[in-house]
């Protein structure tokens, strides 16, 4: 930033501001005097009053003081909820319009890393969702002790404040009746919740997971403590006043900061897994197992993947970060073996439940991470000649992109939960394939967030 720009503007500054575009976090973008300007909530083509909230020396924070011209894009059917917790960024645009967006969130992250030959990638329509609300099969719900009040819900964007939720509009209805009802046994049996100002109390999250298909309820207390006190009294009130519930279970995390989860997770009552359908496949869900948040949109996904893969009967597909075994189980009968690979145990565990589930004989399935396992089945004559990967968003492990770019399968097909990191392991893939094409899908409307399917070919 100019340094003389930078000693004029204080926090509390206002001035007007045209909106260009959109942020790869969902934030409407301008400039101010060349300068860069961030603001949530703010929509390309709106003209705003924009307030400073941060000033760092290459970009500004703002906040939408007024609106002068309202955008297009606008959606002025805005649950209050949206200002208030995460998971509603891009509530206040229209729907249509935030599939454009999201592709144009991909454009954006193409463009800062540059990969090779970008501006000529064919970046298809986003597909939309079946349903643009009340799609998440799963939540977890922070539970707190705040000066004497019991709080359940959502946190506030980008803080630890903690918002009292009766409803989200991206929740399914049944998820939502369960953890009020569940809050109110919490209450009526007087357990001991945890304080954050007191660092005591013992429950500190109540996570739902719904099955879709089967209309049934997975619930897990993550709690401060191995104790969990009047186990008995809350099985039986949850049976008595949900009796979509079949599985109740108590992860343990005794982990004041850091990760959601603990190592530890007990089954206090009923099935040790939930199931649910995908592509006319069951598949058993442990507490702690991944699987896509919009059940009705994963079909689609999936049957996007298996079309940019085109597997063959003499293929031998490896299946990277395959979770509980969704992707490869579904390609099973379309090659001729399939290794999945998966760092956490439970997750492998279930994987190979769901392929005995599934009458899946061809496939066999690893602890550990792919950048080790796949140099592995190479030294043992093993060459897989088609690779699925699907990583979290930090993207692909390095020495896997190496292992890859050495041993070149004929077929690669990559799933993206992060345009970033997706763009930024592009630089390097190109070095070796080409990109045929990336297809957005939508995966989490009401959010910036978006899922791409990205097909190889062998340069």
């Amino acid at each position: 930033m100019d340094n003389k720009i930078n000693q004029e503007l204080h926090v509390g500054d206002r001035f007007p501001l045209t909106i260009k575009r959109i942020g790869i976090n969902g934030e409407g973008i301008g400039f101010f005097k060349h300068v860069i300007v961030f603001v949530p909530k703010a929509v390309p083509e709106d003209v705003i009053v924009c307030e400073i909230t941060d000033i760092h020396p290459r970009f500004l924070n703002g906040k939408i003081h007024k609106i002068r011209t309202r955008s297009p894009y606008r959606n002025e059917d805005v649950s209050d909820l949206a200002s208030e917790v995460g998971g509603l960024e891009f509530a206040h645009i229209k729907y249509e319009d935030q599939l454009k967006f999201k592709a144009d969130i991909l454009r954006e992250s193409l463009e800062k890393y540059r990969p090779y030959a970008y501006e000529h990638y064919i970046i298809r329509p986003t597909i939309a969702s079946p349903q643009q609300v009340k799609y998440r099969n799963k939540a977890q719900f922070p539970i707190q002790e705040i000066d004497g009040e019991i709080k359940c819900g959502l946190y506030q964007n980008r803080t630890q404040k903690l918002v009292d939720l009766t409803e989200m509009p991206t929740q399914m209805d049944l998820t939502m009746e369960a953890m009020r009802k569940i809050v109110q046994i919490i209450k009526d049996l007087n357990l001991p919740v945890y304080n954050p100002q007191e660092k005591s109390g013992i429950i500190s999250m109540i996570v739902i997971r719904q099955s879709v298909e089967f209309n049934k309820l997975q619930v897990t207390f993550i709690t401060r403590s191995k104790k969990f006190l009047k186990e008995h009294q809350v099985i039986e009130a949850i049976q008595k006043e949900i009796p979509e519930v079949n599985s109740i279970s108590q992860n343990i995390n005794l982990e004041d900061q850091g990760a959601v989860w603990g190592d530890e997770t007990k089954l206090l009552w009923g099935d040790e897994y939930l199931q649910e359908d995908i592509n006319g496949y069951v598949f058993n869900l442990s507490p702690r197992a991944f699987l896509q948040l919009n059940s009705l949109q994963t079909d689609k996904l999936y049957d996007l993947a298996v079309k940019a893969l085109n597997p063959e009967a003499d293929d031998i597909l490896l299946d990277a970060y395959c979770g509980v075994g969704t992707i490869g189980i579904t390609l099973a009968e379309k090659v001729k073996r399939i290794y999945g690979i998966e760092i956490i145990p439970e997750a492998i565990a279930d994987a190979k439940k769901n392929a005995e589930l599934n009458n899946v004989t061809n496939a066999e399935y690893f602890v550990s991470s792919v950048d080790q396992i796949y140099p592995q089945l190479l030294e043992q004559d093993i060459h897989p000649t088609a690779l699925i990967v699907d990583p979290p968003r930090v993207g692909l492990d390095e020495k896997l992109i190496k292992t890859i770019l050495q041993n070149r399968p004929q077929k690669l097909v990559y799933i993206s939960c992060n345009p970033s990191t997706l763009a930024k392991d592009l630089t390097l893939l190109t070095k070796k394939y080409r990109v045929d094409y990336l297809q957005p899908v939508d995966m989490f409307p009401q959010t910036p967030h978006v899922e791409t399917v990205v097909k190889f070919s062998r340069r």
